[in-house]
């Protein structure tokens, strides 16, 4: 189980551009990376479009953000071009970051079991050390909690 003050799991993934992302090309600055379910479902919509209309409010701190999920480059492009979204979307087709997260579980649903994304925000320093972990993130919630503790970094940074 993953633990704030350790080195946040690496990761190399393929964007909705199709350009590697990895967390070596983002050290430096704070990271708010977040898993969800899926592309275009309510919950995931709304937890994008948050952040979304948040997006000066990161810019103003400094951090950076990447959504990650099990979809397809081709699939994130469309969710990312249908919202506006400004932010990258990075595709783990075969849920490794998931795994070395935490975040690949299995889930219930009306009686069925099966193995699937625990909707999670991770945030990490601009040395790459999990500085907040939040499990379980409420699609409303989740902006709100990651601005709180990216300002929590940041203020730490400068006093």
């Amino acid at each position: 189980m993953l633990e704030v003050g350790q080195p946040a799991p690496p990761f190399s993934l393929q964007s909705d551009t199709e350009e590697t992302v990895s967390l070596d090309d983002l050290k430096g600055r704070p990271v708010v990376v977040y898993f969800y379910p899926r592309d275009d479902t309510p919950g995931c919509t709304r937890q994008a479009c948050s952040i979304r209309d948040s997006w000066a409010e990161f810019g103003r701190i400094g951090a950076n953000v990447i959504g990650v999920s099990p979809q397809s480059p081709e699939s994130h492009r469309r969710f990312k071009e249908k919202y506006g979204l400004p932010f990258p979307l990075l595709a783990d087709t075969e849920h490794t970051m998931a795994e070395d997260y935490g975040v690949w579980v299995e889930k219930k649903n009306y009686g069925k079991t099966s193995m699937g994304i625990e909707r999670s925000t991770f945030v990490i320093d601009a040395d790459g050390n999990l500085a907040a972990i939040k499990r379980r993130v409420k699609p409303d919630e989740h902006t709100a909690w990651a601005l709180v503790e990216i300002e929590k970094l940041t203020a730490g940074a400068t006093s």
